[in-house]
């Protein structure tokens, strides 16, 4: 099963995610993890990174993107440079990644972009973190190529800015839409356990069944 550590990063206040093996011992030992968004922006919150991962023994393996929006992509190059890691991302989000150093300019937010090998998700397929399984849900609407990872054994969903604590991701983005954004939240979140953990990538973890109750935009009953 995969633990779950979270780092809050950059002025936009992201959620990075860093998936591991749990217990400890399995492996040989040395637990293998993966890093998904990872928005740190300045030096510290590199070096917060690092050593969250590396001083805990964990041995990143993959670098996932749940979608290319500046605040999630701002740390891409410099877990490449550390861990030599390819970037896996929807082929949808391609342009947005090419977009985001022009974004960051408009937001005041330069930073040097991602440049390295890229490895396209496919909807419907699974990723494997050591003998861990994430699978892989296409949830367009906030952009283009949002994709959310399962975790059916943990009991959660990484799922980006899709559906977060009593709200949703913004569709007002190039390549956001409403009505798009609606159904992959009711196709790809709500048909999960309502104690599935949603893990967000801005604000705190919610879970299914209290959206379904209670978020406004979106809400079942």
């Amino acid at each position: 099963m995969l633990g779950v550590k979270s780092f809050i990063f950059s002025p936009v206040q992201e959620n990075t995610y860093v998936l591991y093996n749990e217990p400890a011992y399995r492996r040989g030992g040395q637990k293998q993890c993966c890093i998904i968004d990872p928005g740190c922006y300045c030096p510290e919150e590199r070096e917060e990174l690092k050593t969250g991962i590396t001083e805990t023994g964990l041995r990143p393996v993959l670098l996932l993107n749940t979608h290319c929006h500046l605040d999630h992509v701002f740390g891409n190059k410099f877990v490449h440079d550390t861990w030599g890691l390819p970037l896996h991302l929807h082929p949808k989000e391609k342009p947005v990644l090419d977009f985001a150093p022009q974004a960051g300019q408009m937001w005041q937010l330069p930073f040097d972009n991602y440049e390295g090998p890229l490895v396209y998700l496919q909807e419907g397929k699974t990723i494997k973190i050591g003998e861990d399984e994430l699978e892989i849900r296409f949830v367009p609407g906030h952009s283009p190529g949002s994709v959310a990872f399962y975790h059916e054994a943990g009991g959660f969903i990484i799922g980006g800015d899709v559906l977060f604590n009593l709200s949703v991701g913004r569709t007002d983005l190039p390549g956001g839409d409403f009505d798009t954004l609606v159904q992959s939240i009711q196709t790809q979140f709500f048909t999960l356990p309502d104690e599935t953990k949603v893990y967000s990538g801005h604000g705190p973890v919610t879970t299914i069944g209290f959206e379904k109750m209670n978020n406004p935009f979106v809400k079942l009953f």
